[in-house]
């Protein structure tokens, strides 16, 4: 009995110590930095559990804000959308380490424009 016990909880904690899986949860939060390129200013959005993302990007060059909304996948990959007053892309990787950088691109206002964008997770 006390055999079967032991090799029962070594199973259970093999099992439960995974830490090699990428959850959702590992990027639940605010995440924030800066953006360069053609324009410059700065961003945050918030990762909720479901992996929706929702924030906002402030031009220090138009001193506007544009929205930011999209989703991100259990494994750290951003797809989001740059809304009003602008139309474009915010797409990146987010790490389990808190860092975070990708592309982001806006065809309005004209002339389109692009560059990229690193952060952290506060």
């Amino acid at each position: 009995m006390k055999k079967l016990f032991l090799l029962l909880l070594t199973a259970f904690l093999f099992i439960g110590c995974s830490s090699d899986d990428d959850t959702i949860y590992d990027y639940v939060g605010t995440w924030s930095g800066s953006y360069e390129g053609n324009d410059k200013g700065v961003w945050n959005f918030v990762v909720d559990e479901s992996g929706k993302v929702v924030g906002t990007m402030h031009s220090d060059v138009n001193n506007e804000n544009y929205s930011i909304s999209g989703n991100l996948s259990e494994t750290g990959d951003l797809n989001a959308r740059v809304g009003l007053p602008s139309q474009g892309d915010f797409k990146g990787t987010l790490t389990t380490e808190k860092k975070g950088n990708g592309n982001w691109s806006n065809s309005l206002p004209t002339p389109a424009q692009s560059g990229t964008w690193k952060g952290e997770k506060k």
